[in-house]
């Protein structure tokens, strides 16, 4: 159900899906921070004077590289980071549940493939993919904290992993357009150019930070439009390049990781420990991009 209303300082109309209210949001015309409320046409109060545009806030880079070690020394952010550290165990050990039977018939022969450890791989990504994103809208609107990860029961908690698994897909298509156009033009053409498929593959990894902004903060699918992704980057590039540098770097940690795999039990704990080493840098990484937003959402068109 979608709630509208009005802006308390420009009177622009406004609309949010109810699953948001009492949230932190920003007027996108005047800039106007406000608490969504939980009915239509609901008066609201003004939670700061809104900000300037053109204007953006300085501090970005002392937030993103010196701020961002008190994640982990903040009390109040222990409960977010069990949470991480729970998801990121169940992947590890449920990671190889893929299996296969063989079934011998008189005439016929069946051989059956069943990826659960993928599906449950799947299950943890779109979980702290959730979180994450929780983490860059909270962060954009000034809290410093982690989110606290509530799913609203079994349902609620099914239907947020399939939307968050939904919404990795979509972002990774958008961004990775160019790749897919320049793959089947190359292809057709019967060229081999790997130059020609590296260029519009590290673009899509380029654009990635800022389509996850507008995702998280904007809540809707239909806002990752190229303009929309572009024209911050060409007005704040040196800070939304340290989000992809951050980014990035978690994302090659990442790719260095292996899951168990019936290894000796000190091998496994060490890979186990190697495992927490991305999601440290990719909570920097999240966190840096709710600053970018913090900072420069008056460069962003929407």
């Amino acid at each position: 159900m979608t709630i509208q209303f009005n802006c308390p300082n420009c009177n622009a109309v406004i609309a949010f899906d109810d699953k948001h209210c009492g949230k932190r949001a920003r007027c996108t015309t005047c800039g106007q921070l406000f608490i969504i409320p939980f009915k239509d046409n609901e008066k609201l109060k003004k939670v700061e004077p809104p900000k300037e545009k053109g204007e953006p806030l300085p501090g970005f880079y002392r937030a993103v590289l010196v701020d961002s070690w008190k994640l982990f020394t903040n009390p109040k952010n222990a409960a977010g980071l069990v949470f991480i550290l729970a998801v990121v165990v169940f992947k590890f050990f449920t990671a190889g549940w893929n299996f296969s039977f063989f079934i011998q018939g008189e005439w016929l022969s069946f051989d059956f493939y069943i990826p659960l450890g993928w599906v449950l791989r799947a299950v943890a990504w779109g979980c702290l993919f959730w979180f994450y994103t929780e983490m860059i809208y909270s962060t954009g609107f000034d809290q410093e904290e982690m989110p606290v990860a509530t799913f609203g029961g079994f349902y609620g908690f099914i239907w947020k992993i399939v939307k968050s698994v939904y919404t990795i897909f979509i972002i990774l298509l958008v961004v990775g357009m160019p790749y897919i156009i320049a793959f089947l033009i190359l292809k057709k053409m019967q060229i081999e150019s790997p130059v020609f498929l590296y260029i519009p593959m590290l673009g899509g990894l380029f654009l990635l930070p800022i389509a996850i902004l507008t995702v998280a903060v904007g809540k809707e699918l239909t806002m990752l439009r190229y303009n929309y992704l572009l024209i911050p980057i060409f007005r704040a590039f040196k800070p939304y390049l340290v989000t992809v540098v951050l980014l990035g770097v978690a994302v090659i940690v990442q790719t260095q990781t292996e899951q168990y795999a019936h290894q000796g039990q000190m091998e496994a704990t060490g890979y186990l420990l190697l495992n927490f080493a991305p999601q440290a840098v990719f909570l920097i990484a999240m966190r840096s991009i709710g600053l970018f937003y913090r900072h420069y959402s008056c460069y962003l068109p929407w």
